[in-house]
């Protein structure tokens, strides 16, 4: 009789070995499954991430601190790339405070007077400008230099305004 209760005990016991064992591996692989999705998911975001950062790096190629020699020049001038575009930046917007049409916007304005809304400096020479009256629209390239008396010198080369 002992030895059939060991035998039961021992037949109770390798079962419930065999179903921890099937338990624990149906639950490992499917943490690995799961692990294995989440990878391809990183993989896929990092994929992501690096195809943003080439085309932000494309888009920066054409401005004033993406560019190397353009930054150099201005500071063999002994300026800082960023403290020129912010002093140009706020000479250029505080021409939209003088009443009337912003100086150097080319156009009168037909709906109000025209302003410069946005600036992108493309290097150490020029800048793209965006302007409108509220209801026309229109963009233009400015080209500006420092003179012989470091002053600011502001010049519009062609602009164009959009048919409405």
């Amino acid at each position: 009789m002992r030895n059939k209760i060991f035998m039961y005990l021992f037949l109770f016991a390798l079962l419930l070995i065999f179903y921890q064992y099937m338990n624990e591996k149906k639950i490992y692989e499917s943490q690995e499954a799961r692990i294995e999705k989440l990878e391809a998911k990183i993989q896929t975001e990092l994929d992501s991430i690096d195809s943003l950062q080439n085309q932000v790096r494309d888009l920066n190629y054409f401005t004033l601190l993406g560019n190397d020699n353009a930054m150099t020049y201005l500071e063999k001038m002994g300026y800082e790339a960023a403290d020129v575009e912010a002093m140009v930046s706020d000479q250029i917007y505080d021409f939209n405070l003088t009443k009337g049409n912003n100086p150097l916007v080319p156009f009168d304005g037909m709906n109000g007077d025209m302003k410069i809304n946005k600036l992108k400096f493309l290097n150490h020479k020029w800048i793209q400008a965006d302007f409108t009256d509220g209801q026309y629209w229109g963009e233009m390239i400015l080209e500006y230099y420092f003179n012989e008396k470091k002053e600011l010198a502001l010049t519009p080369i062609a602009s164009l305004l959009y048919p409405n």
